[in-house]
């Protein structure tokens, strides 16, 4: 931070007039070595944690969001900005450059820049506050998922699980000293016990813990974090000039306002909803006949709609998943990158690494240059978060005549090696590889010159589009019989299985469409209020999401304090972006249906319009240079069957 400053201290004490060198590229330039630790030690912080980590985590928060605030208030750097801002159309500059002006200059008034000198001191304490309670946020949901255990030790409390779930949990059992066999909050140990145990009062137990994370009224309770976050968000946002916060946040984004982006929900809800309330009818049917009594819950939907699944299709999980080993699914994802842009890959075991999982691979251009070094780690553990992200440690600029190349990282919590057996994905679990790769592939093959427009750094309603159009080729026959074969056998999978999984593709795409608009909605309601919310959180978003609901209420359920997209990730007023960039893809994606999914020409105009510009242009102008109009919403429809 020191020499941080001391770069910045140099802007604004040169006394030559500003230009966009001295200044603008200046600013771009400074702080490249906090930038660098930053993402190191924040990375961290998300896939290798530790309690020193955090207590770091805690201690310099304050402090790096004082470094921030010091830059973008600062009133003389603000002028020299500000004057170089005014000379625009004089000066002769690239589409990028013009372009990093703008939002340079817009990024100083976006943070404070215009306010006086007592409304900045109150921006100071209330982004200062902000930045420390996600930090809390995601520690409290990280410890509410790692306490939680189901310790079973009767063998008929296994009944209906598969032979590789049961061994995992044994696997975790021994690894915490006990007898039997233990489940877990994370996905790759809960999602199956959801869908295939037997014992409906044990799913309901797993359910009902991890739907209560965060609310349980504990010391890791984040009710009152939520309500903080949101107060202080409303007030950040009044203070620079907007009605809410979700106003001030989409100005930045392609949708441009919260009108656009309700529209945008309810033209969806309204084409999904009655397709999911016919799933969910059809699943209680059949439940009902399988012996059900009573109502189905939400601890039983996972499990009667595998079932129903397996008795429409023929197909179930674990007919799937012997064909999905995660050495082959790499290599598969390794050959699709080959055949679209000519990458190749080598790993590389002398590249330090953070942990024994991860590994690290040298990824080379079709013309044998250089271009990332690529971090891959893919299985839980406790001092991981859940989910699946991509991140980097490095992004690529140019600089002095160098094209300096990043370092990108996927992170995942996909299956575990037992055993027996090697890591086994289920087909979700591909889909989700494809999609990090993406965004991955975003970050790799960036060619900017400016960091700040670096691979991912686009609209948070654009980013999704890169790693949603890899999704499509999990729906490719031609696709998934070069890379699914039988981790035993060496047998490829039979043409019958993959026309199962595709006929199964838009099984109850009603309902996880709808399931999706709820957070979507959930995350709208949070950041459209114009005053701050007294309501329990439980019941402001039973509200917010009442005309998505299918089931029942259950009591001590809480989606919003164990929602880290919005309150400790960057998704405030943005999660609907997943289905925007949903439209994105399928309208995109359409050009490679019409010319081959293989096509290199497609393949790179993509590369060419999208995945090497960054946010060097407005993201529609990116789109339309590669399709050559605006997105229609009905390539979406028609692929999830909701026509």
């Amino acid at each position: 931070m020191e020499n941080g400053r001391r770069e910045i201290s140099d802007i604004i004490h040169n006394s030559s007039a500003p230009t966009f060198e001295n200044t603008i590229e200046a600013l771009e330039k400074s702080g490249k070595q906090l930038g660098r630790l930053s993402a190191i030690f924040f990375n961290l912080n998300s896939a290798e944690t530790s309690d020193e980590i955090q207590r770091i985590a805690r201690e310099v928060s304050p402090l790096l969001t004082a470094y921030s605030n010091d830059i973008w208030l600062n009133e003389q750097l603000f002028e020299k900005v500000k004057s170089v801002y005014e000379q625009k159309s004089a000066l002769t500059l690239r589409p990028d450059q013009e372009k990093l002006l703008t939002d340079t200059y817009k990024a100083f008034v976006r943070r404070g820049a215009l306010l006086s000198n007592t409304e900045k001191e109150i921006y100071r304490a209330l982004t200062t506050e902000l930045a420390q309670l996600s930090l809390e946020f995601g520690e409290n949901l990280l410890a509410e998922t790692n306490d939680y255990k189901l310790h079973v030790t009767d063998q008929k409390d296994l009944s209906g699980l598969p032979d590789a779930v049961v061994e995992a949990a044994a696997m975790l059992a021994k690894s915490e000293n006990k007898e039997g066999w233990m489940f877990s909050l994370h996905a790759p140990s809960m999602i199956p016990f959801m869908k295939f145990a037997d014992n409906r009062a044990l799913r309901e137990e797993i359910f009902r813990a991890s739907s209560s994370r965060g609310n349980r009224g504990n010391d890791r309770d984040n009710n009152h974090i939520v309500l903080r976050q949101v107060e202080l968000r409303l007030q950040i946002a009044r203070l620079l000039g907007f009605n809410s916060y979700a106003d001030y946040v989409l100005e930045e984004r392609m949708a441009q306002s919260a009108q656009k982006v309700n529209q945008f929900l309810d033209q969806l809800f309204v084409k999904s909803f009655p397709f999911a309330q016919k799933d969910v009818e059809e699943v209680a049917a059949f439940a009902k006949k399988e012996g059900l009594e009573g109502s189905l819950q939400r601890w039983d939907f996972a499990y009667y709609s595998e079932k129903l699944k397996n008795s429409l299709f023929d197909l179930n999980e674990e007919l799937v998943k012997p064909y999905f080993e995660l050495q082959r699914i790499t290599d598969g994802v390794f050959d699709l990158t080959h055949k679209l842009w000519g990458l190749t890959y080598k790993l590389n075991t002398d590249i330090p690494v953070y942990h024994p999982d991860v590994q690290a691979y040298e990824v080379f251009d079709k013309d044998g240059s250089f271009l990332s070094v690529l971090y891959m780690d893919f299985h839980p553990r406790k001092s991981k978060q859940g989910g699946a992200w991509m991140t980097s440690f490095r992004d690529q600029y140019r600089e002095n005549g160098n094209d300096v190349r990043p370092h990108i990282s996927i992170v995942c919590n996909f299956t575990e090696p037992t055993p027996t057996r090697p890591s086994l994905l289920t087909y979700n679990e591909v889909t989700t590889y494809l999609h990090e790769f993406g965004h991955a592939l975003h970050g790799m093959l960036s060619n900017v010159t400016y960091e700040s427009q670096s691979g991912t750094s686009v609209f948070r309603d654009f980013v999704e589009l890169p790693s949603q159009i890899m999704e499509n080729w999990a729906r490719e026959k031609e696709w998934l019989q070069q890379v699914a074969f039988h981790y035993e056998t060496g047998e490829p999978i039979p043409g019958e299985l993959i026309d199962k999984i595709i006929d199964a593709g838009n099984f109850q795409s009603g309902y996880f469409t709808v399931r999706q608009l709820s957070f979507g909605f959930n995350d709208m309601a949070w950041h459209s209020v114009t005053e701050p919310v007294t309501t329990k959180p439980v019941d402001f978003e039973k509200n917010a999401m009442a005309r998505t609901e299918l089931f029942p209420e259950v009591d001590g359920s809480c989606m919003s304090t164990a929602f880290g997209h919005i309150f400790d990730g960057g998704y405030a007023a943005g999660y609907y972006g997943y289905k925007w960039a949903e439209v994105l893809d399928a309208d995109a994606y359409s050009l490679f249906r019409q010319n081959g999914i293989f096509d290199k020409a497609t393949a790179d105009r993509f590369r060419e319009t999208i995945l090497s510009k960054g946010g060097t242009k407005h993201p529609m102008e990116l789109y339309v240079d590669f399709r050559g109009s605006e997105p229609s919403i009905d390539p979406l429809l028609e692929r999830s069957g909701l026509k």
